[in-house]
């Protein structure tokens, strides 16, 4: 008896089960927009990234760095919810380890945050500083 041939059927579209993947992703990003106040912080601070960076004319490389930095802000605190909810649904009881698992994640959002904070004042301030200047003389 032969075993099918995987890898022929493996390069074919599954049309639904990709369609699934975006409906799913798409509820994840719901879910976690509605129950994480953090997510809702870091998407405001996104849009005036995104504001600031029409405003001051940024350059081509300061967009990408920009728009890298808001996707890994964005990426992490996802990362982080999603760890939450699994350490929450192994631990429902307080656990050393449990707090430690989510600690260490929620660490790593705010690291993000603060490598692209202090990014983003390289990238801006020169440009208010400049603004400032040119108003005041």
């Amino acid at each position: 008896m032969e075993l099918p041939d995987k890898n022929k059927n493996s390069l074919k579209l599954d049309k639904k089960r990709l369609r699934n993947s975006f409906k799913y992703a798409g509820i994840g990003i719901l879910e976690a927009y509605i129950s994480e106040q953090n997510l809702k912080i870091h998407t405001l601070i996104a849009l005036l990234v995104i504001a600031a960076g029409f405003f001051f004319n940024i350059s081509y490389i300061e967009w990408l760095v920009c728009l890298i930095l808001i996707g890994l802000v964005l990426m992490a605190e996802f990362f982080n919810t999603a760890i939450e909810h699994v350490v929450d649904l192994a631990s429902p009881n307080i656990h050393p380890l449990a707090k430690a698992a989510k600690d260490t994640a929620s660490a790593g959002v705010l690291m993000m945050a603060i490598i692209s904070a202090i990014t983003g004042l390289i990238i801006f301030v020169p440009k208010i500083l400049e603004l400032l200047r040119s108003i005041i003389i």
